[in-house]
């Protein structure tokens, strides 16, 4: 499992095993000041990282930056 977050240590507390970094409180996979596409992009590149962080193996809680 992939846990997508706003505030890492609070994954890290529950004991996330891989961690990717959202965006922003608000927009945690998104940015609206970018307009529809620009954050279409945002998305694509976090859904990508957390893709990539599914496919990785670990060995205890690790995040992915």
């Amino acid at each position: 499992m992939v846990h997508v977050c706003t505030v890492v240590p609070i994954s890290l507390t529950i004991g996330a095993n891989r961690i990717v970094p959202a965006t922003g409180i608000p927009y945690p996979l998104g940015n609206p000041t970018l307009g529809e596409e620009g954050s279409y992009k945002v998305r694509m590149k976090l859904v990508k990282k957390a893709l990539a962080a599914l496919q990785t193996e670990v060995d205890g809680q690790t995040v992915f930056e």
